[in-house]
This record gives C-alpha cells, structure tokens and sequence, in this order.
C-alpha cells in the first residue's frame, strides 16, 4: 500500500506464444445468440457493398455516355432510365442523381448496420462481464492472495470495452470493407482483366508488408494490454491506501513508482502506435505506384483504342476504393490484434478453476444444531510452511470458544477453514459429524455468521448495508437488528437516519460505527453458528460491553468462536484455546488456564494485566489499546 511494487516485485514480462484463432473462434460464439441481429446487419453491409461497386460504375457510364461520347451502345438498363430522345445534358442529370441516390443508401446501410452490431456488441459485453464477475466471485481466496485486485478491475472494464470497441464496430468495417475488395476484384476482373492485373501487381507486396506487421504487433499489444493492467493496479493501490501514504508522507515516493509502471506502459505503447505509423506510410506508397500502374496502362490502352476514357475513369475510382480499404483494413487490424490481447486475458480469467469447489456427490447441510471438530488439522498456505500443525478441537452446540494467542499463530486461518474459504490439507472438519468438504458451499456458510476486523460495508444506505445479512428482512427486522448490536442510538443522529450514503467503503462513518453495523448484519442473518474475528476491537470498552450483552442474547444455543484481544471476551467463553506457531499448547476454561501457570498465564499477564487493572480502578481501556502493550487512555464516549 506504501508503494505496492517495493511490496511484490516488479511486474515480469508475460508475453509468450498465444492462440490468436482460437480467441478468434471463442469470441465469435459470443454472438452466435444474436444471429438474428447479425443476419440482418450482414444483408445491410452486402447492400451497402453492392452500392460501393457501382458507384465507380456510374461514373464511367457518365463519362462514355454523356461527358465523353465514346460510341458504344447505351446499357439496356441506362435506355430504360435515359430514352434516346432526351438530351446530353438531361441523361447526365439522371445518372448523377442515380450516383446521389446510392450514396444516399450506401449511408443508410452503412449506419443500420452499425447500429445493428453495436446492439449486439453491447449485448455480448454484458454477458462477458457479467461472467467475469462470477467467475471473480467463485475463486477461491488463494487466487486473490496471488493477483492484484487493480489488474483485474483492468480485465473487467479496460479489455472487456477494447474488445466491444472492435467487434461492434470494427468488425463490421473489416467485413464491409473485404466485401467492397471482393466486388471490385469481380468488376475489374470482368470488364478488364488485364487492366485488372495491372492494377493488382503490388498486392503480393501489401500482403507480405501485413503479414510481417501483424507479427509484431501482436507482441507489442499484448504488451499494451499487460501494462495498463499494472496502471490500474498501481492506482486502485495507491488510492484505497491513501490514508497511509499520507501518514508515512510516501506520496513522492508512490508518485515516483507510478511513473515507472506508467513509462512501461507509455514505452508498450509507443512501441505499437510506432509500428502502426511506420506501416500506414508504406500502404500509402504501395498504393500510389498501383494508381500509376493503372494510369500508364490505362492510358497506352486508350491510345490504342482497346479501352474507353470512361473505363479507365472507373478503373482508377476502384483502384482507389480497392487499396484504401487494404489502408483500412491494416488499422482494423491492428485495433483486433489488441482486441485479441484483451481477449486472452480474459479468457485466461475465465477459465481459472476454483480450488474450493462442491464436491460432485455434496450433499445441502440440513438446519445446524453447531457441533464443530477439528480433527488433527494440517495447513499451509505455502509448502513447506506450515501453519497449522496437527490441530484438534471442539466446540459444542451453544459453546463459546475464544481462540487466542500471539500473532501468526494461525488463529485466523482456523476461522478460514471453518467458513471453508481453504480446505485442509491433512486431517478434517466436521460440523454436526459431516465433513464440510461433503456438504455444499451456499448451505454452510449460510448458517455462519462472520464479523472481521478489517470491516467491510458497501457503498449505499446503512439499511442495505444491514439487510445485506439477510436480503429479504423487513425495515422493522433491520431495525432491530440494529437496536440489538447498540447501533440504534447513532444511525437515529444522522442526516437521513437509515436512508443515509456512507459512501465507499463507509467512509463517512467512524471505525467504531462501521464495526456496529457490521455486527448488526451478522445478527440479522440470524446464524447457526457465530465467528467474530476481533469483532469488538475497533468500539470503546463501554460500547464493547453493550454489544457483549446484545451478543449474549444472539449466541444462546448458538455455537461461536471468537477471536479475541479484549479480556471480557476470555473471561465469558465456555472454553479457551491457546495456540502458538499453529499448534494448540493449552485449552480450557480463564479460571483452569490460569491457575496452570503455563502459556496462557504468561500471555495474560503480559497483554491483559493493565487492561484488568484499569478495569478495577473504572477507567475504560481506549480503543487504540487492544491489551498489547502500547498506553491506555480513559476511553471515549460510545461510538457516534
């Protein structure tokens, strides 16, 4: 958060040879539900391709027939539309608006068609986006510990809008554009051919300059692609840490480390937009000697009689709309190479696999009357270390047991494997004497209840924040959930009472407040069983006492285990069970633990000692004190 790349390394290169065809392929049965979209946009874009075609027809009939009269006989068609009684000066008229009137159609087309695929664009990037977004929210939390958030916000909204950005509308381009080249190809060839092979002397170099390129610039936009990922990353970092960077003033140097991910991405994309420079010139030039080709030629046939001015007239105008289009179509693909590079990213996401997945014979977990057992539990998040180490507990129906212990005893990572965020890697976990791996995801966790310390709330009103526990509550069922967890008294003091924005992330309550609502959600999901990760952490002792009373009530004939910092907490749980470097070294009640004198007397007399002592003498333990030794202060008056 201070500068996230001193934190995870630099970003590495991940370019290697990638199936382009194969994204082709998957990207296209995107739109196969929209076929009847794409009929119809396909029977504009060959109208509008026809229309191309004649165009530069009419104007050669224009010039043989009206402007230079070469002699030859008028087309049946022209003899039906200009009788040859009227004169010059009317027939040409009627052509021109003959001309007028395809380029009136051609525009129509071309945006019927546009519009056509832009639907179903927009209607493929809501169904990619939205599979995206459950397939972020079915990965297992090992996934998130190994990829940056901001790198996959860049695949949701930056790849996925690159990739609706080519195939709504460039897409439809390339195809319209290889539409006019094949109909032009077919005019030439048949009124001229060897006009026509004049004309098409340079394309075997055109096709050898693309090929070359789109090597190239398939690396250099993965590589665009890959960068703006890090952008993102980098920002969204800097961001949601502000508060830090400001506090240990790192803004100069976080500034200076995003100028190094952004240069990356500036150096990815001068690289590409350099090769997209360097190519269009040469198209250009290409496509100058093929016009002179077909002047020199056109114009040596002319003098020899074989061809009329007229035809060379429209041999140059289909020159000219022939090699544009190759100019064209060399942008629209370099605009589907990053579409592509985008693509693969994607797909890459998608086809992730959960690790914590239903096994095929799960069965729904029936009411939990909450006996929970760790039965010689082994875990790690990385191999070779450890960080539970032959774990056994167990927790009755209706007990409290407080887990506790110095950090990194793995304190959290019990709490992880019984709402089965990881699975064990040796040993079991059983609820009410099933093995949780044999029961499905959506039934065990609904009868869990989970309060962090690190609170989340999402942006909108305190009333969803609360029902986000159990969305088909009542006002009055929120309410008083809220009134339970103490949260009551300040909701009513603010603007809009329950209606009231907090913002992202809550930002507009105080830690304490936060922590209360939170907690007022876990109580409206009414659970089963109840896991509070220092849950009370972040409110002074009076209001901790308010909630321990509230918390009494909720947790009669409910299960719950409890981390827990804060002395009140220990002194009321059923059962305490004390860990150190992922193994359990002592269990039972304050009372039994601390007339043993071990582990648990040592951690009680050097965490909890003060706390108690000022509790005896009536001053309340502040909430920046959480018993480890830093200075207590006479504590505030309750949250809000």
């Amino acid at each position: 958060m201070f500068g996230g790349r001193h934190m995870r390394g630099l970003a590495t290169e991940k370019e290697k040879a990638r199936d382009t065809k194969g994204a082709l392929r998957r990207l296209l049965r995107y739109f196969e539900p929209h076929r009847v979209l794409l009929i119809f946009a396909g029977l504009l874009l060959v109208l509008n391709s026809l229309l191309q075609v004649l165009a530069p027809y009419f104007m050669g009939v224009a010039v043989d027939q009206f402007i230079i009269p070469s002699g030859e006989a008028r087309p049946a068609w022209l003899a039906w539309i200009v009788p040859g009684e009227i004169e010059q000066t009317a027939g040409l008229a009627r052509v021109m608006l003959l001309l007028l009137g395809s380029y009136i159609l051609s525009w129509l087309s071309t945006g019927g068609q546009f519009y056509l695929m832009t639907l179903a664009g927009q209607r493929v990037l809501l169904t990619m986006r939205t599979q995206i977004l459950e397939r972020v929210q079915s990965l297992s939390l090992q996934f998130y510990d190994e990829h940056e958030v901001g790198d996959l916000m860049s695949r949701l909204v930056n790849d996925t809008q690159v990739v609706n950005q080519v195939f709504s509308g460039s897409i439809t381009r390339l195809l319209s554009l290889s539409l006019t080249m094949f109909g032009i190809v077919v005019t030439m060839v048949s009124r001229k051919w060897d006009l026509a092979l004049a004309s098409f002397a340079i394309v075997p170099v055109m096709l050898f300059a693309t090929s070359a390129f789109a090597k190239r610039a398939r690396v250099a936009f993965r590589k665009t692609r890959e960068t703006i990922g890090d952008v993102s990353s980098e920002l969204q970092e800097n961001i949601a840490g502000v508060r830090e960077v400001q506090a240990f003033a790192r803004e100069r140097e976080n500034v200076a480390e995003f100028r190094q991910v952004n240069r990356a991405n500036r150096d990815a994309n001068v690289q590409a937009q350099t090769l997209t420079s360097a190519f269009s010139p040469a198209l250009d030039v290409l496509s100058t000697v093929a016009m002179a080709l077909v002047l020199g030629y056109g114009a040596f046939l002319v003098l020899q009689g074989a061809v009329t001015v007229g035809l060379v007239v429209a041999f140059m105008t289909y020159v000219n709309r022939f090699y544009h289009p190759i100019q064209a179509l060399s942008g629209l693909w370099t605009e589907l190479q990053s579409a592509l590079a985008g693509a693969e990213r994607i797909f890459e996401l998608l086809d992730t696999k959960p690790l914590i997945v239903d096994a095929p014979d799960a069965e729904v977990l029936p009411p939990a009357e909450g006996r929970i057992v760790l039965d010689h539990v082994n875990f790690h998040y990385k191999v070779d270390e450890p960080v539970l180490k032959d774990v056994s507990m167990t927790a009755e129906p209706g007990q409290t047991v407080a887990l506790v212990g110095p950090t990194g005893a793995g304190k959290t990572s019990i709490v992880s494997l019984l709402m089965r965020f990881y699975d064990v890697v040796e040993g079991s976990i059983s609820l009410d004497g099933r093995d949780i791996r044999q029961v499905t995801h959506d039934s065990l966790r609904q009868q869990m209840g989970l309060v962090l310390q690190d609170t989340f709330l999402f942006s909108g009103t305190v009333m969803d924040n609360i029902r986000y526990g159990r969305l088909d509550a009542t006002d009055e069922e929120v309410v008083e959930a809220a009134r339970l967890a103490n949260a009551d008294a300040f909701i009513a003091r603010l603007p809009k009472g329950y209606g009231t924005d907090i913002g992202e992330r809550g930002h507009n309550l105080s830690q304490g407040q936060r922590q209360l609502v939170s907690i007022a959600r876990a109580i409206l999901a009414d659970p089963r069983i109840l896991i509070l990760d220092e849950a009370t952490s972040s409110v002074d002792t009076r209001t901790e006492l308010l909630i321990q009373q509230a918390l009494g009530k909720l947790l009669q004939g409910r299960t719950s285990i409890v981390i827990a910092h804060r002395l009140s907490t220990i002194r009321n749980a059923d059962k305490v069970v004390v860990l150190d470097r992922g193994e359990i070294v002592e269990r039972g009640t304050h009372t039994t633990l601390m007339a043993q004198r071990g582990r648990y007397y040592d951690l009680y007399m050097s965490q909890f000692r003060r706390e108690e002592q000022m509790e005896a003498e009536g001053i309340g333990v502040s909430v920046a004190d959480r018993g480890d030794g830093r200075t207590a202060q006479p504590s505030p008056a309750p949250a809000g």
